[in-house]
């Protein structure tokens, strides 16, 4: 059921949860990272495993990506080539060289449903000579992906790429299309450029993909961005945003995040959200979660972590249904007017 919102397994856990509990707050489909599986544990003790859905107990659909912009924020000494990507691990510094035929084989090997094709993601900004360049490289990685990949209970996924340029995305979108892809990806997103500026990409980008395949905008996972994408006719999303401010001792409330290490939560008996029926906010006051979060307590960062996904799950809900009622439009506009007045 779309529109769907992954929640981040780059390691084979969504970090603070057990996987029925991810099911519970109502998820059926999450997202590990490729590049991180190969590095540790290891593509062998996955496989051996029977797959990742056994080794990371997870019953639904998953999604590995194919660590293209791991190589980017992680790796070090990269030089990107024609024929892959070579760099050091960021575990233990050994070499590297990651193609796309490498890459297929490696997300086959790991098991997930859908896999995503290998791609260079620039950082912000990057000049339009670097990004025409990136894009062509993109492409043909794209077809060789295309090309390598032989597992039809998998769903190959290509990524547009073009960095900040409307033309050169819609150039990157309509050769992938050629590719025939049952899914795209939009890519190279949240690298620090302003909302606007990812909506108009998205927006300028998105109709040149099939309206018969899933349109995937990678790594946004703020709430009203995920509605004004919606609103634009994506599909799916995903983003480590809920669990990670989690971890940073904040929380999803309402349409804003919320320190819980501020010092006026210190006595405040009240919810973290009084609109949320989650089980941190049935049982536990704003005070307590300070309190577990200065005094680095695990609990406490589970507890902000279930809070997180449990509004993003009922987002994406609410959203589905605003959908099949034809009142989408007035949702994303009350949560438009929520977010102007907070």
């Amino acid at each position: 059921m779309t529109p769907l919102f992954m929640p981040v397994a780059t390691q084979g856990t969504v970090k603070a949860m057990r996987p029925e509990q991810v099911m519970e707050l109502g998820f059926r489909t999450v997202i590990s990272n490729a590049y991180h599986l190969s590095q540790r544990p290891g593509v062998r003790t996955v496989e051996s495993a029977g797959g990742l859905h056994n080794f990371m107990g997870w019953n639904g659909p998953i999604i590995t990506d194919s660590g293209g912009f791991q190589i980017l924020s992680l790796g070090a000494d990269v030089k990107i080539t024609v024929d892959g990507a070579k760099f050091r691990s960021h575990i233990d510094g050994g070499s590297i060289f990651l193609s796309p035929e490498i890459s297929m084989d490696v997300q086959e090997k790991l098991g997930a449903d859908v896999i995503m094709t290998l791609d260079e993601c620039l950082p912000y900004p990057a000049g339009r000579d670097e990004v025409k360049r990136s894009i062509e490289l993109n492409i043909g990685w794209a077809a060789r992906c295309r090309k390598a990949h032989k597992s039809e209970r998998q769903a190959l996924f290509g990524i547009v790429q073009g960095g900040m340029y409307s033309d050169l995305r819609i150039t990157c979108a309509r050769e992938l299309v050629d590719l025939d892809f049952p899914g795209y990806a939009l890519g190279g997103f949240s690298v620090g450029e302003p909302r606007d500026m990812t909506l108009e990409l998205a927006g300028d980008t998105v109709g040149e993909l099939p309206g018969d395949s899933i349109r995937y905008l990678m790594g946004v996972g703020d709430p009203v961005t995920i509605l004004e994408a919606i609103a634009l006719g994506i599909d799916m999303f995903d983003s480590v945003l809920p669990t990670r401010i989690a971890r940073n001792g904040s929380a999803l409330v309402g349409v804003k995040r919320v320190n819980l290490r501020n010092s006026c939560f210190k006595d405040d008996e009240r919810p973290l959200d009084e609109d949320c029926g989650c089980y941190t906010c049935r049982n536990f006051s704003r005070s307590y979660l300070r309190h577990l979060v200065q005094a680095k307590e695990i609990l406490g960062f589970h507890l902000l972590t279930v809070h997180n996904l449990a509004r993003i799950a009922d987002l994406m809900f609410k959203a589905r249904s605003a959908v099949e009622l034809g009142t989408f439009e007035a949702m994303l506009n009350e949560y438009r007017q929520l977010e102007q007045s907070e």
